[in-house]
């Protein structure tokens, strides 16, 4: 298609669409191929959009996982990466041989202090490699946080059928996605930057109260509709948020929750945040879906969720929402809505969470082990105790009485 894709503006007022040129070029995710286009000094940016499970993090300690089998496959043939990581190593190692500046590494995840961690993930790679490479890449390698928000469902033929009928476009690759859009970055591009700020990114010296508040608010927000309106039988997140209960336990959970733990921004609002971002998943033009946001909880929680619960008992605050957020999660591991239908659990940690919820609500026993993603809380006595008072509401009351009895408490 000469490198061009229509980008399609889900408005509920009122549906546009433009075709985007500014990709110029594409390369097969071959590592040798990768290796020798980054050391190309016209490349002075290499940004990173590969999921939040994507940096091998260690989900007991938070650093980063040196011990998993494809950063040691890496390791043993290091002319030969496969990994990002090994690959952007070996591409900054030949940059600095061949006497070109490095490229700034722009990680564009969902993660807090994305910077941060893709620079961990880099400097810990190297550092196993060569602690030489390690000390020269944290010296002079740039790695900027950063904040993208825009809801952007999967491309399938659901949009290419719109594309073609609305627009009158053959689009084998089209883009759909929300009208709102925010990007925050901090402006450490030791090499140069295209004028990012001409197209609204907003350039500021601490991205992290801005990425916690989407992280907390809009991410977290997700997941605590998701599982319950997974179970409830939903498929659209508009129509779950059609549902006065799901709306209402999200409303409640933020409020009360969330939002008063978060560091305040100068002139920003959480409330009217929450406010659009509810109005945001409420959009029907967008058509995203419950399995979508259900993907990948094992990746999702510790880094959305768990935070805020951790956060809240560090305070001796309460936790009941939360907690039941987490049940709701667990229970979604039996791979069975209330009806009994099936669901897909979609999660690279499977075989550990589908055992782990089989032990949770498959006995009366209240002795039971949690996975180790959940860090220091799986064995916090407070929060174990909130879980299981949430699983026993699930228990004997059903996803929707559960929800309405958490609705009905008065805030603590």
């Amino acid at each position: 298609q000469d490198w061009l894709t229509t980008v399609v503006e889900l408005d509920p007022q009122g549906l546009s669409a433009h075709v985007c040129g500014s990709m110029i070029d594409f390369i097969d995710a071959d590592p040798a191929a990768l290796i020798t286009r980054l050391c190309d000094p016209e490349i002075r940016i290499v940004s990173l959009t590969i999921t939040e499970g994507g940096y091998f993090i260690d989900p007991a300690t938070g650093g980063f996982d040196v011990s998993h089998p494809e950063i040691l496959a890496d390791l043993s043939q290091p002319d030969r990466p496969e990994t990002v990581f090994g690959v952007l190593v070996t591409a900054l190692l030949k940059r600095k041989e061949r006497g070109i500046a490095p490229f700034t590494v722009m990680s564009c995840d969902n993660l807090p202090e994305n910077g941060h961690i893709a620079q961990q993930t880099v400097v810990g790679f190297a550092k196993a490699f060569s602690p030489e490479t390690a000390d020269w890449i944290s010296e002079n390698v740039a790695f900027p946080n950063g904040m993208v928000d825009c809801i952007t469902p999967a491309t399938g033929e659901r949009e290419k059928t719109l594309v073609r009928e609305k627009f009158g476009l053959e689009d084998a690759a089209p883009v759909v996605c929300e009208p709102f859009r925010q990007w925050v970055l901090e402006d450490r591009f030791p090499s140069g930057r295209p004028a990012l700020e001409k197209v609204g990114v907003e350039f500021v010296e601490d991205v992290a109260p801005y990425e916690l508040m989407k992280l907390r608010i809009l991410n977290g927000g997700h997941s605590a509709i998701a599982y319950p309106a997974a179970l409830l039988g939903y498929y659209f997140v508009h129509d779950a948020m059609a549902d006065p209960l799901i709306r209402t336990f999200l409303k409640k959970l933020e409020e009360e929750e969330v939002l008063p733990i978060l560091p305040e921004i100068p002139g920003v609002s959480f409330q009217t945040y929450l406010e659009t971002v509810m109005e945001r998943f409420s959009n029907p033009a967008v058509g995203d879906t419950i399995p979508r946001i259900c993907l990948d909880g094992s990746n999702k929680h510790p880094k959305f969720i768990l935070p805020s619960i951790q956060e809240r008992l560090d305070k001796d605050l309460p936790i009941r929402g939360l907690a039941l957020e987490t049940a709701l999660w667990c229970r979604y591991g039996l791979c069975r809505n209330e009806a009994g239908d099936a669901i897909e659990l979609g999660d690279p940690n499977a075989e550990i969470l589908k055992p782990w919820a089989e032990s949770v609500f498959g006995s009366n026993k209240q002795a039971f082990s949690m996975p180790d993603l959940f860090g220091p809380l799986g064995s916090d006595p407070v929060y174990l105790n909130a879980f299981r008072e949430a699983v026993q509401a699930i228990k004997s009351l059903g996803v929707a009485g559960a929800l309405q009895a958490y609705i009905e408490t008065s805030p603590a």
